[in-house]
């Protein structure tokens, strides 16, 4: 079974002021949950294990937009360092596809899958970066891959959960809503470098 990283329930953050945060953001953020520096050092860590695992194998990687696409660029970045400086390299191509799943803090019934052009995934090796898999995956199964693999940054301990666990994890923690990192609050905070916990006031502020 994959571990991340373990951020207990009790641990609130650390405080916003020993870090830089864009003065629009604030008044909105409670704390810095996850800093910068060690979503990076994680995400290193994540890259090893993945090219360890795959071998020789083509590997398409698949980003879910928009919310993956920090942790996909940097986690990408970490893998081509490795291409470059191990003793075995593995060709990587990239692909996107968007999915939306959340209207304001809470999930919705309905999962739509858009722009996505997921017939060239067909006889590859994927790994795959975001949030909502139970669509995504149901629609690769179809293009008959060889080997699927997912890294979600983030796994939440939520009650709401069905269970699903990726193969890959970064960080394993509390059921808080959080932003930043390229995650959202109705489009606002992907430019926040740390990940952070959002003020109730904040999500009246950016309710649509």
């Amino acid at each position: 079974m994959a571990h991340g990283l373990q951020i207990r329930d009790e641990e609130s953050g650390y405080n916003k002021n020993l870090f830089c945060i864009p003065k629009h953001y604030e008044e909105d953020l409670e704390t810095v949950f996850i800093p910068h520096g060690l979503i990076l050092d994680r995400t290193e860590r994540l890259a090893k294990d993945i090219m360890q695992d795959m071998g020789s194998h083509h590997i398409v990687a698949l980003c879910v937009l928009k919310g993956g696409y920090k942790f996909f660029a940097d986690l990408l970045d970490h893998i081509k360092a490795l291409n470059q400086n191990g003793d075995r390299s593995v060709p990587i191509t990239v692909d996107f596809v968007r999915i939306k799943s959340y209207s304001n803090d809470s999930p919705t019934e309905k999962i739509s899958v858009v722009g996505e052009e997921l017939s060239t995934l067909r006889g590859k090796d994927i790994i795959e970066t975001g949030r909502t898999m139970k669509a995504l995956l149901s629609k690769l199964k179809d293009n008959e891959p060889k080997m699927v693999k997912v890294v979600s940054l983030l796994v939440k301990r939520a009650h709401r959960s069905p269970g699903y666990r990726p193969d890959y994890i970064g960080f394993e923690i509390p059921d808080k809503f959080v932003v930043g990192y390229a995650l959202d609050y109705n489009e606002y905070f992907r430019d926040l470098n740390h990940i952070c916990i959002l003020k109730e006031k904040a999500k009246e502020k950016y309710r649509t």
